[in-house]
């Protein structure tokens, strides 16, 4: 596989960035994965990973910042939790499909043949790495300004509140691409008279019980515990 010239195949890219990078030889060491390198020993070729180190902690960096100056009364907890939603691999996956990544990818031949352009990982990744090439290229506040474009969807949410309101349907989401599973609710307690009843709900992922929340409906409740699943994951 030949390896693209900047100029010509990514002038796309840097238009949709808004970005034009200074040094070619970053944006191409952004998209070459590591699969390719080994396909070239020899060659002094760099693979994307130590970009991708750098772009995971300039993402988070720029990330908190916006949080902090759109969230100017949450307390710590509430912005990691906040940076925690738009900062995971559905995250910068979303990002590289919109930009269209994997087009640009050197990914070596196994890799490209079992359809590595396309895994949400590698994808991920990539985001990463590019960002970590702009980093390099153009400094932090240029990135910052670019990586708010990108995220604004995401942060959008968070501003609306939808993210946070639908814990069941973000938690369901996310314990499908991570454990292939669904969370299970069940009622454990139901104390109060008619008029006042406050509900019991057990989560549980693939047979494990990971939170329980208590409302004055079952839906409360249920939402309750997904907050609290999810943020028990995330963490971990």
């Amino acid at each position: 596989m030949k390896a693209p010239y900047p100029n010509q195949e990514f002038e796309t890219l840097y238009e949709v960035l808004g970005y034009r990078f200074r040094d070619p030889a970053l944006v191409l060491q952004a998209f070459r994965h590591s699969s390719y390198v080994n396909e070239h020993v020899g060659a002094g070729l760099e693979d994307n990973e130590r970009l991708e180190f750098l772009g995971d902690a300039v993402i988070d960096l720029a990330v908190s910042h916006l949080l902090m100056e759109k969230n100017r009364e949450a307390d710590e907890g509430t912005l990691s939790r906040f940076r925690s939603m738009v900062v995971d691999e559905a995250g910068l996956h979303a990002v590289a499909t919109r930009l269209e990544l994997g087009c640009y990818l050197l990914l070596g031949k196994g890799e490209d043949r079992s359809l590595g352009r396309q895994k949400p990982s590698i994808l991920a990744d990539v985001t990463e790495a590019l960002i970590g090439a702009i980093y390099l290229d153009g400094g932090f506040d240029v990135t910052k300004k670019i990586i708010e474009k990108l995220f604004a969807p995401l942060l959008k949410k968070l501003e609306t509140d939808d993210l946070v309101q639908d814990f069941k349907s973000l938690l369901q989401e996310f314990t499908q691409q991570t454990f292939k599973s669904l969370p299970k609710y069940r009622l454990t307690e139901e104390t109060g008279p008619a008029h006042d009843k406050v509900f019991r709900i057990a989560l549980a992922v693939n047979g494990i019980v990971l939170a329980e929340g208590k409302g004055k409906s079952k839906k409360e409740a249920e939402q309750r515990a997904a907050k609290e699943a999810f943020f028990c994951l995330k963490k971990d």
